[in-house]
């Protein structure tokens, strides 16, 4: 443990830092700390040689290693009081009572992206008692139709579907009566299998082009029991100073775009979790701050991701007042 003056050192140079992406020298905390420089130096000196702050060159002042924000995160931070502007802007989405809960969260979350200039993540799971009770379809044109899926617990998923061939709308109907006639009252994780093993034999008595049909809306339906993705705010990443290089923007937007990599951000403990740098098993280069959330027996998981030099206070603040004023503790 370090003692108070040196927690003190290290709390106001994590916080200048998250404030200004420059290295912070002695003298930019002495008159904040009321200490003198020397000692100051020699407080930053320890700190540096038990690995809690970094130099980036020998004349350059220091900033927090990923020892030295674990060390902050854990010892040191304090959730932020929220500001009324973040409330007011949060609140037209929180005490908007026609939203459907997923759509809630979404929009919550792309408010706090685009207050923080930080990375959304939702990953949003189907629980086992969420049943099927209406698919609708759509026709744009003579290939392609929009399925609209409602659950009992009040979740509406559209699908967009594309057919290779021209088929005549009374088969599609006759699909859609047929597939609602065996998914009706069943669980979305039972809808792929219900799909193949006693759709897909029985199919060909009903529908003539049946097996263009039935790949369509396999290929569509069938993902019903995995986490569906949502994500905002992926080119802020381009306004923080750490990935001003073309090649550490291209990695990161790429494992954005990778569905994959996004649903390993899925957090399985409770409470609201920080992960810097080498702990998240997603880029050693940011924090992702998540937590998991149950609503209406749906399971999933909220996140926001950014640099290592996050305001981790403010982020906190942030996931509580949505998982407070949304339900989703």
């Amino acid at each position: 443990m370090l003692s108070e003056r040196q927690q003190n050192v290290l709390k106001a140079i994590v916080e200048e830092y998250v404030d200004t992406a420059h290295p912070v020298s002695s003298k930019g905390i002495c008159e904040e700390l009321n200490c003198s420089s020397a000692t100051v130096r020699s407080e930053m000196n320890y700190l540096e040689m038990i690995g809690l702050l970094e130099k980036t060159h020998i004349s350059s002042g220091r900033t927090p290693s990923e020892k030295g924000y674990r060390y902050y995160v854990d010892n040191i931070l304090k959730p932020a009081e929220l500001t009324g502007e973040d409330m007011l802007k949060l609140q037209t989405i929180v005490n908007n009572k026609s939203l459907e809960i997923s759509d809630a969260i979404a929009k919550s979350m792309e408010i706090v992206s685009e207050l923080t200039h930080y990375t959304a993540v939702v990953l949003g799971g189907h629980s086992k008692d969420n049943l099927v009770t209406k698919i609708e379809v759509i026709p744009i044109d003579t290939n392609n139709l929009v399925a609209i899926v409602v659950t009992d617990k009040g979740h509406v998923e559209h699908k967009s579907i594309f057919i290779e061939e021209q088929v005549d709308m009374p088969e599609i109907k006759q699909t859609v009566d047929l597939i609602n006639k065996m998914i009706i009252g069943s669980s979305l994780d039972d809808v792929g299998r219900i799909l193949e093993f006693q759709i897909k034999p029985i199919i060909g008595k009903y529908v003539k082009k049946h097996q263009a049909i039935y790949n369509a809306f396999y290929n569509a339906f069938s993902d019903f029991a995995t986490e569906s993705v949502y994500r905002s705010g992926t080119q802020n990443f381009l306004m923080q100073p750490e990935f001003n290089d073309t090649e550490r923007i291209r990695n990161i937007i790429s494992k954005f775009e990778d569905k994959d990599i996004v649903k390993n951000i899925k957090e399985e403990d409770n409470g609201i979790n920080i992960y810097i740098g080498s702990e998240n098993n997603f880029d050693d280069n940011v924090t992702i701050v998540k937590t998991r959330y149950t609503i209406n027996g749906e399971e999933g998981t909220i996140a926001l991701i950014g640099p290592k030099r996050m305001e981790y206070d403010r982020v906190i603040t942030l996931l509580n007042y949505i998982m407070d004023n949304i339900g989703m503790r």
